[in-house]
């Protein structure tokens, strides 16, 4: 049986506070000049293969699970077996109940033999340090923790920041007003980066919250033991909290939105994500400033059967 980490109480924020020892801001903006190599060759090789190209399967998909097997230690080699083992933690339609079985089940033992590797020959990444962890009475993390951790991460943090890159980058040329502003301005990359995860066109499912006392909404009564779904896109575009909530404004600031949820469940890895999107447009602007969708912004198609959502592709050019 897979190890699950802790999700709720004291036990989940002891887990929040050894991770996040690892993904603090200043640890991701040290990463920064390896994400900016990897775009590079990512961008280098799609070049090779010449005009239209689909930016999501030549660069926003691969680029961030390999910034995950770096921050797992994962050799280079091993990067297409994360990403069709992401693939299938997360597609919902895609594959059969057998092949997402199998997947689970390679993922796991992968990452099984990777700790155990990593306990004989420790190196500078996330797996290494967690293996020298040790609890108030000396103990380590046991195996199964460290997999799973292995395992959180590569679901969190892939497929939710490759279809972001795709749909931040759909956004701003399907307006190419949008990335000539970019352009004549690349200081505005944060601002716009952080627009775009406020304007996510993905409504996604929502958050599940377990009601426990009586509470008032306007002038609904929600009773005790309700279970409810919080809809982070409707709150991204509350007009009491956006001045022209519907409208994207590259240099929209302060930008409260609520991408990466609030409180005890925000998301841990929100610094690698920032760090990721910000990377992706000043590589995109430097090396591909005349970059253009290649079909009108209707012909874009959505995901269908994926949690995370997002679009089939996004054919350009340059």
């Amino acid at each position: 049986m897979a190890t699950v980490l802790p999700q709720h109480g004291e036990a989940h924020q002891q887990w929040r506070r050894l991770l996040n020892r690892y993904f603090t801001a200043k640890r991701m903006a040290a990463l920064r000049p390896q994400i900016e190599a990897m775009a590079d060759e990512l961008i280098d090789a799609m070049l090779e293969k010449g005009q239209p190209a689909d930016l999501k399967a030549a660069f926003a998909f691969p680029l961030p699970v390999w910034v995950i097997c770096e921050i797992l230690g994962v050799p280079d080699s091993d990067r297409d077996k994360f990403a069709y083992w992401s693939d299938t933690l997360l597609s919902m339609t895609r594959y059969t109940r057998e092949e997402i079985g199998k997947a689970q089940a390679e993922f796991g033992a992968y990452l099984a033999g990777h700790v155990a590797a990593k306990r004989l020959n420790p190196g500078d990444d996330l797996l290494s340090e967690l293996i020298t962890y040790t609890d108030a009475e000396g103990r380590p993390l046991p195996d199964g923790i460290l997999v799973a951790a292995g395992q959180g991460l590569l679901v969190a943090g892939h497929e939710t920041t490759a279809n972001m890159i795709a749909k931040m980058m759909a956004m701003l040329l399907s307006d190419r007003s949008r990335w000539e502003a970019l352009l004549a301005n690349p200081s505005l990359v944060r601002s716009a980066s952080e627009e775009a995860l406020r304007l996510d066109v993905n409504a996604g499912f929502g958050m599940l919250r377990y009601i426990d006392a009586d509470f008032e909404i306007g002038d609904t009564v929600v009773p005790a033991g309700t279970t409810v779904v919080c809809s982070m896109a409707a709150a991204n575009r509350d007009e009491k909290a956006f001045e022209r909530a519907d409208e994207m404004d590259l240099a929209r600031t302060p930008n409260p939105h609520l991408s990466f949820g609030a409180g005890a469940h925000s998301c841990l890895g929100q610094a690698l994500a920032r760090t990721e999107l910000q990377v992706v447009l000043d590589v995109l602007l430097r090396r591909l400033p005349t970059l253009k969708l290649a079909v009108e912004p209707a012909e874009l198609k959505r995901v269908e059967g994926l949690l995370v959502g997002g679009l089939q592709g996004l054919p350009a050019a340059w």
